[in-house]
């Protein structure tokens, strides 16, 4: 087990180390880009990007997404991206990011947590089960293009 990580919302500072965990996460990403991707984030007081700090470095993060849900008539959190470095996996990391979700979440008056996870994704699967999320519904997804 990781000692309980020090989590604070992500700034400029960290694009390198949110590039690394992206790309780890199968979303190639540079520095650049991270960097941008972070303020965009930061300017949109309806999304977070929480990072990890372990042992003097950034092992994971966890993006969430506040929105208004119409049928439930309430906000809803959405997880879309939770990422612990290979090194740090299996430490109880990935458990505090979501905590830290489901704390923020309550404090932003959700109702729920939602995540979304490549069917490819099993052992993240039983993880997110062992944590107390249940299969939901089926996602369908469309591209528009390059985005």
């Amino acid at each position: 087990m990781l000692p309980d990580a020090d989590l604070r919302s992500a700034s400029a500072i960290d694009a390198d180390d949110v590039a690394a965990l992206l790309s780890a996460l199968g979303y190639p990403c540079d520095t650049a880009d991270a960097a941008r991707r972070i303020a965009s984030i930061t300017a949109n007081d309806r999304q977070a990007l929480v990072v990890a700090r372990c042992g003097g470095m950034v092992t994971g993060l966890v993006a969430l997404d506040f929105m208004y849900y119409l049928p439930l008539d309430t906000t809803t959190c959405r997880i879309t991206a939770l990422v612990v470095s290979p090194d740090a996996q299996g430490r109880g990391l990935g458990r505090q990011l979501l905590r830290e979700a489901e704390r923020r979440a309550r404090a932003a008056g959700a109702a729920r947590v939602e995540l979304t996870s490549g069917s490819q994704r099993t052992e993240a699967h039983a993880f997110y089960k062992a944590c107390g999320f249940s299969d939901g519904t089926l996602r369908f997804i469309k591209r528009l293009g390059d985005a």
